[in-house]
């Protein structure tokens, strides 16, 4: 009776320790991302920005988040994922008060480039260590996805109740609409996410434990300069972070469906976050359903499934005809498209598994792949947005279109080869200890 019961509080604790890693995962990235993602038009409004302006916030994140993603992962490996967590989660919603101010450009450079560190250094390599200890080693596929399929459910949870607050406070007359109620519903939505991002550091100090780990501790877990260097000379590390900045690309595509809604399909500044908020609710599905394909084909053919979808999707939105089919087919393609990133968001990191890193590296082998995969950050935003401020409405949506077309072609290639490099690795894992 009592092992029962030890059995049932055990799985409790397990499940309440994967939901504060799911609200700690999304909270802590509300701010410096969905902001920008569901509200684009009227944040550029209220903060005085152009495309291009926006882009170079992005890239400020991105080079300090790619500066800090290496450094993350051997810390991740020898501190508690319980108080890096919450620490990085302290500082990012410290951030989102200082956002609420409506700072000028320059001083949201310096923001974006501090969330960069807060939101990478203690936290992502954490984050993906405690998902792989939390998950059976056969079943990686299925822990990555319910992480991000949890994801997806909070995110659209918060993308609704975000949207419902924006609408609440926007004028109802858009003709009337001033600069102050712009700055007013930004300034809602800001603290909204803030006030979640300091709920989830909350969450993962009471609630995330460490694994039981050998008598001789965290010490016997520590990872050597042999061990990183083992990592770097794996061949799938290198295909593995190829799929993912193809993956994560096919994902911040997403953060411009709002814009076109807007600039090139006509909807309100209220319609086309309610669209995009929409699209939110597809993620847990997909991310789910995803990381079950995964462990049942391997999750380097789901992501090379995925990707070719991305491929079709972006194909038919690059044509000259596309944007006159109106704007339900905009809908079912954006649908289509956002259900193919979210679902290469559930199974990227179960490739760790798939390609044979040794557990005790997972924190250096995420620092090498985070590294490369989430260099889009640097780049991404400001290629995009000098592409829609040079070629505005329907042709830079085609061109923006052609460019994510390329990056999925390389995605299919990458999965392809991570695909055969395992086959052709089919033997023990090399020791590293």
């Amino acid at each position: 009776m009592s092992g029962s019961k030890s059995t049932l509080n055990s799985g409790v604790s397990r499940a309440i320790a994967l939901v504060s890693l799911i609200v700690a995962a999304e909270a802590i990235f509300a701010l410096p991302y969905n902001v920008a993602r569901y509200f684009r038009p009227t944040f550029l409004l209220a903060f005085n920005l152009d495309n291009t302006q926006l882009g170079l916030l992005q890239s400020a994140y991105g080079i300090v988040a790619m500066l800090a993603y290496f450094p993350g992962g051997p810390i991740a490996d020898l501190f508690p994922a319980r108080k890096l967590l919450t620490a990085s989660l302290l500082t990012t919603a410290t951030g989102g008060l200082y956002f609420s101010t409506v700072p000028n450009f320059e001083q949201l450079w310096l923001l974006f480039g501090f969330w960069g560190l807060t939101t990478i250094l203690l936290f992502w390599a954490a984050l993906i260590r405690a998902t792989r200890e939390w998950g059976d080693p056969s079943q990686q596929g299925r822990a990555y996805g319910i992480l991000d399929a949890g994801r997806g459910l909070l995110a659209a949870v918060m993308a609704s109740a975000a949207v419902a607050l924006f609408s609440q406070i926007f004028p109802e007359n858009s003709e009337a609409l001033t600069q102050a109620d712009r700055v007013r519903a930004i300034k809602g939505v800001i603290f909204f996410y803030t006030a979640v991002t300091f709920c989830a550091a909350l969450l993962t100090w009471v609630f995330v434990k460490e694994p039981e780990l050998p008598p001789q501790g965290r010490v016997g877990r520590s990872v050597s300069m042999a061990q990183i260097r083992s990592v770097f000379g794996m061949r799938t590390v290198w295909l593995q972070a190829l799929i993912l900045i193809c993956a994560y690309i096919g994902y911040k595509g997403i953060d411009y469906y709002s814009f076109f809604a807007v600039e090139v399909y006509g909807l309100s500044e209220v319609e086309a976050p309610r669209i995009i908020a929409g699209l939110a609710w597809i993620r847990p599905v997909a991310a789910l359903g995803a990381g079950f394909l995964g462990d049942r084909i391997l999750s380097s053919r789901a992501s090379g499934i995925l990707f070719l979808f991305l491929v079709v999707a972006y194909l038919l939105s690059g044509t000259e005809q596309f944007s006159m089919l109106g704007v339900q087919i905009f809908i079912l393609n954006i649908v289509v498209s956002s259900a193919a990133a979210f679902g290469l968001r559930g199974i990227y990191f179960a490739l760790l598994e798939e390609g044979r890193v040794p557990a005790v590296a997972t924190g250096s082998a995420v620092g090498i792949v985070s590294v490369l995969g989430y260099s889009p950050d640097v780049f991404f935003g400001v290629v995009v947005g000098w592409l829609l401020d040079s070629y505005p409405g329907a042709l830079g949506y085609q061109y923006f279109s052609w460019v994510m077309v390329g990056f999925s072609l390389l995605g299919v290639t990458a999965s392809f080869l991570f695909t055969r490099a395992t086959n052709l690795a089919r033997k023990p894992r090399d020791s590293l200890v």
